[in-house]
């Protein structure tokens, strides 16, 4: 995925001379070393910009210096998740120079509770302000990596450092091992010190271009050559990140909507948008078509049911036909099955044959019964829960409902029942 890595400016600090605040030193300084990458090996571009003149990117990744990063290496303490960072405070309390509020905190990837492990730590202001300043002019950035860190086999690369004003000093060498990190003057005996001697055969040794001919008269052999913007893309590379606990990314989501919807509205993308308004536009006649053919069988289907009341009982008025054919028709059915002399679903003998038929043999005959209009009420003085249930549930499947109150049964059947 296409990425773009930006080297954050180093941490300005109070010097003797200048009475500049290291806020103010920032905000006229914060220009941003940049590079671009599709796969992370070859670089695309490269340059200096101001935040609001970043290329765009989805990976954004940000780059810290050496000495804007101090390295502890402890024994990782066994805490959940939200209760890390307090540990790791209180194992680090000793060793931090500032007070913990002002500092921020990061565990090495793939740290194991209980094992040792490296933890970086990094001025908590400096670095939200940095964040801050990118975000506030678009640029989301989604790791933050240090430029060297603990690692195995040792690697010194010899650089020249910003003095902090724009002019470049004696070349120094960032040596970095499983013992740490340090970034010390090569003209002097500490970087004798430092490095093994001899070195680690497997020693990985590089330099900036400008620093390449002092690394070479101070290792008496030769180095190899590497950009600023091929170390880079060597940090971008790592499985460091730094933005862990509150510094966290939280946002990426409403970040990959405001991308799109930006990407959207934009002149390249308008043969798009007219598309899709199109389609939306089918779509809406589609559906206005759909539910006028939905509705115009509806319409044929009422038409022929009322057709076939009026043909069956041509003496019904029109009104009551149009109003509910259904009721017209279950109305005539019941009045010709009534001259016929035969006994509909919802009279007296239908109701005692089914009331009859899931009546529990072990009680006695009814007592009482009562009849009116499809409502057959019987007593059931004594009859338990069970009963009442079991005498339910048989006549529930032919449609007759049964309602217990008062020690009486009472029976009805639905309307569907009584059309049938």
């Amino acid at each position: 995925m296409s990425t773009l890595v930006i080297q954050l400016p180093e941490r300005q600090r109070l010097r003797a001379g200048t009475s500049e605040e290291p806020g103010a030193a920032a905000a006229r300084r914060r220009e941003y070393a940049y590079v671009t990458s599709d796969d992370g090996i070859e670089v695309d571009a490269q340059g200096h910009a101001a935040a609001a003149l970043l290329p765009t990117r989805p990976v954004v990744i940000a780059v810290i210096q050496e000495a804007d990063v101090s390295w502890h290496r402890i024994t990782l303490p066994k805490a959940p998740a939200s209760r890390l960072r307090s540990a790791l405070v209180g194992v680090l309390e000793d060793a931090l120079l500032d007070d913990a509020e002002t500092v921020h905190l990061a565990v090495a990837p793939l740290a194991i509770a209980g094992q040792p492990t490296w933890v970086a730590a990094v001025d908590k202001a400096w670095l939200e302000d940095e964040l801050a300043a990118l975000q506030k002019a678009g640029v989301f950035v989604d790791r933050v990596v240090p430029m060297a860190w603990p690692d195995d086999p040792p690697a010194g690369h010899f650089h020249a450092p910003s003095s902090g004003v724009g002019t470049v000093e004696g070349a120094v060498i960032t040596w970095a091992s499983m013992d740490g990190v340090a970034t010390v003057r090569l003209d002097g005996g500490l970087a004798r010190a430092l490095v093994p001697q001899p070195a680690p055969p497997a020693t990985r040794w590089t330099a900036a271009p400008m620093a390449a001919a002092a690394a070479e008269r101070w290792l008496g052999a030769p180095v190899n050559v590497m950009p600023t913007e091929q170390r880079l893309l060597q940090a971008g590379r790592s499985l460091w990140n730094l933005r862990q606990f509150d510094l966290a990314r939280r946002t990426r989501g409403a970040r990959a909507i405001g991308d799109w919807a930006r990407q959207a509205m934009s002149p390249a993308w308008r043969p798009v948008r007219i598309g899709l308004a199109l389609l939306v536009a089918l779509q809406i006649v589609g559906l206005n078509v759909w539910a006028w053919h939905q509705k115009s069988a509806v319409e044929s289907r009422r038409a022929a049911i009322q057709a076939l009341v009026k043909k069956t009982f041509p003496r019904v008025a029109d009104g009551d036909v149009q109003r509910d054919p259904a009721a017209v028709m279950l109305r005539e059915t019941q009045t010709l099955r009534t001259l016929a002399g035969k006994a509909g679903d919802s009279d007296l003998e239908p109701m005692l044959q089914a009331a009859a038929a899931a009546w529990p043999g072990e009680r006695p005959p009814v007592e009482t019964v009562r009849f009116e209009a499809g409502r057959l009420s019987l007593s059931a003085n004594g009859w338990s829960d069970a009963q009442i249930e079991q005498f339910r549930s048989v006549l529930r499947p032919t449609g007759v409902r049964v309602d217990a109150s008062e020690g009486r049964l009472i029976l009805t059947r639905g309307r569907s029942g009584g059309a049938a």
